[in-house]
């Protein structure tokens, strides 16, 4: 399980491909080590890692993504160069922040625009196709694993907001996201319980 509350950031430095899928490697100077079968949420989608390292600047692992990972998310664009935030799971005695984040990505969206309100940014999204009802202003969502709370909906416009900190903006990857990028979106899980409850 994870929390939303993005660790630090990485950059893609190696991509290939396979039959069976992708496989991605990152390095970062934000987390001291890692271990084999560890779980690390990657742009908010749970991977395992399945070889590290470390570097004079940190540290470096490697994930596979296997085809529904592939089609599911926005880890098939990812380049060599481009920035990913990162998340360990959270350990049995952490802290509790964010919301709920299974790591586990139900759709991708587009960012429509960016304005900046203040000292704060608002970001407009595209209301994911299929699970427009499941955004509900004030809710909780995961972009590309940041735990945020959505601010609006315009069912009309097909679009939903969310306001951005500077601190959140600084520290994950969304001050580097521009209009027509993808971004995973993990939708709250209690709902999603919740309408599959009333079925029966």
């Amino acid at each position: 399980m994870f929390t939303g509350i993005v660790e630090t950031t990485g950059r893609v430095v190696d991509v290939t491909r396979d039959e069976g899928g992708r496989r991605l490697r990152i390095e970062t100077d934000g987390i001291d080590g890692f271990s084999h079968g560890q779980s690390v949420a990657v742009d908010g989608v749970c991977l395992t890692v399945e070889d590290h390292g470390e570097t004079d600047a940190g540290a470096w692992f490697e994930a596979f993504l296997a085809a529904e990972t592939v089609a599911r998310t926005s880890l098939d664009e990812r380049a060599v160069g481009d920035g990913v935030d990162l998340e360990r799971a959270l350990p049995a005695d952490g802290r509790f922040d964010g919301h709920v984040v299974q790591g586990h990505v139900d759709t991708t969206t587009t960012v429509r625009a960016i304005e900046r309100v203040g000292e704060d940014y608002r970001y407009t999204f595209a209301l994911p196709a299929g699970y427009e009802r499941y955004v509900a202003e004030k809710g909780s969502i995961a972009l590309d694993g940041v735990s945020l709370t959505v601010a609006s909906v315009d069912d009309d416009a097909g679009t939903f907001d969310v306001a951005v900190i500077p601190t959140t903006r600084a520290e994950t990857t969304l001050d580097e996201r521009e209009p027509g990028d993808a971004l995973n979106v993990e939708l709250d899980v209690v709902a999603k319980y919740v309408e599959r409850l009333e079925t029966y």
